[in-house]
């Protein structure tokens, strides 16, 4: 066995002796009038945000177009169990454990940090494809970015404070101000452990199976820069695929409809693979 598989052997290991702590996991879901036998969808949002982010556009509109379509919230996450300990880990098995109740194989779709966990999730469950929004996959440079734009919400996060992320950068003008202050009224917090795992940015293990993985943002995106955009699809071999005028938060910003509507095209054109 070469040194790599041993270092992976082990890390299973250790996962196996100590098992992560079962909790109540909010899901929702929505399925279309007709069964066309296409993959299930499972949204998984990024840290602060919960399954509501996406029941607010993403899953009717998934199902519209043929997809049943979930949104789970993470532990500690909207109508989940609290977990102000929770940890990378922890989020992971959220994932791969809702995924594999799930009725097919399904195709996970994480946005901002949730990208991030879906990309180790990937490395434990055999998904049909991937969709990664907004894609925040860590290391000190997501920092760096995040302290130049949003320096006061930023700090207290260094320190095990809360992440505290304003309306300018999720939103672009474009949506009714009423409308951004009810979703920034909804944020929640990470927990402390992932938050600074997430600044560690421990790279995922390779995906089983190799799946097709599609990266979506936009250029005018105040937490995620288009060199990370450019950087996070390069990993899969491809480009990202961008909408400009668009704020982080792309499946609540004014045009939501155009990155779902994209993500469901690329599905669709993609039968061999999806």
């Amino acid at each position: 066995m070469s040194a790599s598989n041993e270092r992976v052997r082990v890390l299973r290991g250790r996962e196996w002796a100590r098992p992560v702590r079962p909790v109540r996991r909010e899901v929702r879901g929505v399925t279309p009038e007709l069964d066309e036998g296409r993959p299930p969808l499972l949204f998984v949002p990024g840290f602060g945000h919960g399954a509501w982010a996406f029941a607010e556009h993403w899953l009717e509109h998934a199902a519209s177009r043929g997809f049943s379509a979930y949104a789970m919230s993470l532990r500690g996450h909207g109508g989940s169990d609290p977990a102000p300990e929770a940890t990378l880990r922890a989020y992971t098995h959220d994932v791969v454990q809702v995924a594999a109740g799930l009725p097919r194989q399904a195709v996970l779709v994480g946005h901002g940090a949730g990208a991030l966990v879906v990309t180790h999730a990937l490395a434990r469950y055999p998904a049909r494809a991937a969709v990664l929004v907004a894609p925040v996959l860590g290391g000190w440079s997501t920092a760096g970015v995040a302290l130049r734009r949003n320096p006061a919400g930023t700090l207290p996060a260094l320190f095990g404070g809360p992440l505290r992320l304003h309306r300018r950068q999720l939103f672009s003008r474009e949506l009714p101000e009423a409308e951004a202050r009810r979703h920034v009224a909804r944020l929640g917090r990470a927990g402390r452990r992932a938050q600074w795992q997430l600044l560690s940015g421990r790279p995922a293990e390779p995906a089983v199976g190799r799946p097709p993985v599609l990266v979506v943002g936009s250029p005018d995106d105040r937490v995620v820069p288009p060199a990370a955009l450019e950087r996070a699809a390069g990993r899969y071999g491809s480009a990202p695929l961008l909408f400009p005028g668009m704020g982080h938060d792309l499946m609540l910003d004014a045009r939501w409809r155009e990155p779902i509507d994209a993500i469901c095209d690329w599905l669709v054109k993609e039968p061999q693979r999806v």
